[in-house]
Formats: C-alpha cells, sequence, structure tokens
C-alpha cells in the first residue's frame, strides 16, 4: 500500500532554513507528481507546491515561491522541500501526497518557526 514518510521537522528561528523529506513506498514513485501540503495551528489544508515526474516543473504557492525549493530522487524515492528564510507563518505541520491524492498523506512533521 502506499506509504509515505515525512521527517525533518523543528524549531526554527524567523530567517532560518529546514530540509523536509518524504520516504515514499508502495506505488511508483518516479512517474507520480508528488506535492507538499501544510496545516497551521486552527487553519485548513494549504497546498505549497508540486513537483513532476522527473523533477520539472515544479510549482509554488504564492506564501513560499522564492523561498521554498521542492526536488525529488528517484533512486531514493525521497521528496525534499528545502525551506529558506522561514517566517513564523510558516508554521504548520507539514505533509507530502501523491499529486491530487490527500488520501495518500502521510502523518506530517512539526514545523516550528518562532524566536
Amino acid at each position: 500500500q502506499v506509504q509515505l514518510v515525512e521527517s525533518g521537522g523543528g524549531l526554527v528561528q524567523p530567517g532560518g532554513s529546514l530540509r523536509l523529506s518524504c520516504v515514499a513506498s508502495g506505488f511508483t514513485f518516479s512517474i507520480s507528481g508528488m506535492s507538499w501540503v501544510r496545516q497551521a495551528p486552527g487553519k485548513g489544508v494549504e497546498w505549497v507546491g508540486s513537483i513532476l515526474p522527473g523533477g520539472a516543473p515544479t510549482y509554488y504557492a504564492g506564501s513560499v515561491k522564492g523561498r521554498f525549493t521542492i526536488s525529488r530522487d528517484d533512486a531514493k524515492t525521497t521528496l525534499y522541500l528545502e525551506m529558506n528564510n522561514l517566517k513564523p507563518e510558516d508554521t504548520a505541520v507539514y505533509y507530502c501526497q501523491r499529486r491530487r491524492d490527500e488520501a495518500s498523506r502521510g502523518q506530517g512533521t512539526q514545523v516550528t518557526v518562532s524566536s
């Protein structure tokens, strides 16, 4: 069955960086579009960005464009989210999922941006 396991979250100061990872199994990762989404406390799920098979193109929400970068390593069946210049409003649980398949979402990893 589809399994996605996120890691790499933590507490970081404003302006800092984090790199999230998502290890995939149970499906053919290399031909799957993948997405990152997030959910802040008391808010709904927000799409962060997506990457198509082959690594390009990538798409980002306006709130993270220029600060976040999605990449993938098909040999390792791993999806990444590089987050730079983090802001307090980036605080959320971050999830990876197959593109347009919210049922595939992993358990998430907490990112907290605070001084």
